[in-house]
């Protein structure tokens, strides 16, 4: 259940400002944990999201705000220094991502024919 944290918190830095509903994010993170042999329970992964996001989301210092419409949630970006810190967390995670150097790992056919 640690790595769904994680993954809500990865969901709403990609979502930015505007935020997402509890159900896009339990969508995103079913699709996180779903393999071609292993398929979690939606509903479990539903219920989880909603409770995280209730608990993390009570006082106006919280890493999660609501966004003012029924059932969506942002990073609090305001009131939350941790929200900031984790948006550049995740930020550089992406640019590291981007910079490995891409390896060639095709074969030369006409290598040692002359």
């Amino acid at each position: 259940m640690m790595g769904y944290d994680k993954q809500i918190l990865k969901v709403l830095t990609e979502a930015g400002e505007r935020g997402l509903s509890v159900q896009a994010i339990s969508k995103h993170v079913f699709n996180m944990n779903r393999t071609f042999f292993v398929t979690p329970d939606y509903e479990d992964i539903r219920g989880y999201v909603q409770q995280y996001l209730l608990k993390n989301s009570k006082s106006p210092h919280s890493l999660i705000e609501s966004t003012g419409q029924r059932g969506c949630y942002r990073l609090n970006t305001t009131g939350s220094q941790d929200a900031l810190q984790l948006m550049l967390h995740f930020h550089d995670e992406e640019q590291k991502e981007e910079e490995k150097p891409q390896q060639d790992f095709s074969l030369d056919l006409f290598d040692g024919m002359i």
